[in-house]
């Protein structure tokens, strides 16, 4: 049996703080310039960027919880909250989209009269602050999924507010109110498409399916060529949280047992190509008089 106990996570509660901060000083900015200004684009953004701060707050807290160490009850920590608050973001962003839907029809059966100046204005300063917050998590958005989850609302919030200012921009000079409300429903069609993608790796890593980055054939590979390894089974490979790994599998092994360097070799290929930490290797001899009840299940 052998682990590695490298737990300590990157911390982003500095880049959490800032994010909240201005994220939830801008929501309430921006929403009172969308009423003011008759703006369905504005408000469904102003709509979204809310369901991101409650997100922000979620994923923090997840992050925070991450870092604390384990308990005798709970032997792995809280490294599974990140899972939930990653599944939670996803939820939050789809429920916003059908109050943008739903007050976009509004607008579009009874059109009236937006300001396209305060429009532009107002997006425009969304741009920048979404796009400078999500560079503060852009480091960790490749391999932590609640990060990631962080990263791909600001980015995705700035890529929106951008959008909403070339409506503003085309309302300017057309004068087609129309317009507006059929932002808001594109702005509906990106939030819904940036999240499937989300939804589907967090309720995978719920479901303790094998994470997307890794190839568990490959794993199989490699552990069966390992020397005096005949055969592999019992192999599991699942998420403990949405930055951590965990590997599990017996190896028959007739002649010969693992040596500690040997094992420390193991984990450090296992880290290094495969992005497991954390990993427990059975040893069996094979003997028929002592079978492995496992080896027919997995």
């Amino acid at each position: 049996m052998q682990h590695n106990h490298s737990h300590t996570p990157n911390s982003f509660n500095f880049a959490f703080s800032l994010a909240v901060f201005f994220n939830a000083t801008f929501v309430i900015f921006q929403a009172i310039y969308a009423i003011k200004s008759h703006s369905m684009s504005l408000l469904a953004d102003a709509a979204h960027n809310a369901g991101d701060v409650v997100g922000l707050l979620l994923a923090w807290l997840a992050n925070w919880l991450l870092s604390l160490p384990a308990r005798k009850r709970y032997s792995y920590g809280f490294r599974r909250t990140t899972m939930f608050a990653a599944l939670t973001n996803a939820l939050l962003l789809i429920a916003s989209t059908m109050f943008i839907v739903f007050e976009s029809i509004q607008k579009i059966l009874h059109p009236v009269a937006v300001n396209s100046n305060t429009i532009m204005i107002v997006a425009f300063i969304g741009i920048i602050i979404n796009g400078s917050t999500a560079l503060l998590f852009m480091r960790g958005a490749h391999s932590d999924l609640n990060i990631k989850s962080a990263f791909l609302h600001l980015a995705g919030d700035a890529v929106i507010s951008f959008g909403v200012v070339i409506a503003g921009c085309l309302i300017y000079f057309t004068h087609a109110n129309w317009i507006d409300p059929i932002s808001g429903i594109l702005i509906v069609i990106v939030i819904l498409w940036s999240t499937f993608g989300l939804l589907r790796d967090a309720v995978n890593l719920m479901l303790d399916a094998v994470p997307r980055h890794i190839q568990f054939m490959a794993v199989q590979e490699y552990l069966e060529n390992l020397s005096g390894v005949t055969n592999v089974h019992d192999l599991h490979i699942w998420g403990l949280s949405t930055r951590e790994v965990a590997l599990t599998a017996h190896l028959v092994m007739p002649g010969t047992q693992l040596s500690d360097e040997t094992l420390g070799n193991i984990n450090q290929t296992l880290k290094k190509d495969f992005q497991i930490d954390h990993i427990t290797l059975q040893v069996e001899t094979g003997n028929i008089a002592y079978p492995c009840h496992k080896k027919e299940k997995c």
